[in-house]
């Protein structure tokens, strides 16, 4: 007996869709060091209502969330460079920021490309 893999054309659509979001983050992210993706949130945002109930949507959860919370460690890092003291600490953060935002993209889209929900 074969198994039959079937698809439904919204929800592949969707996924499409949402690997071009990473793909668009992740340029904008080595581009312009994340400035530029706030266009990509704005899409995020959204797009995100479309995909409910599906793990589209915990796919734009995750590229939201990741969004906020790079630039709050951008911002941290920020406000610690203004103090001359700070500096290497402000260089630390950005540099683990970024780490960690190439990380979370990287998952994500290795994820999608699995069938994979992302963690809420």
């Amino acid at each position: 007996m074969s198994q039959q893999l079937v698809l439904d054309r919204n929800a592949e659509d969707a996924k499409q869709f949402a690997r071009i979001l990473y793909i668009v983050h992740a340029l904008t992210f080595f581009f312009s060091v994340g400035t530029l993706s706030i266009l990509v949130l704005i899409v995020n945002y959204i797009k995100r209502p479309d995909t409910q109930g599906t793990i589209v949507y915990s796919h734009h959860s995750w590229m939201i969330r990741s969004f906020w919370w790079y630039l709050v460690w951008m911002v941290a890092g920020g406000i610690v460079w203004v103090t001359l003291i700070g500096i290497p600490v402000a260089m630390l953060i950005w540099g683990l920021a970024w780490l960690w935002m190439a990380y979370r993209i990287i998952r994500g889209f290795l994820d999608l490309n699995n069938n994979k929900p992302m963690p809420g």
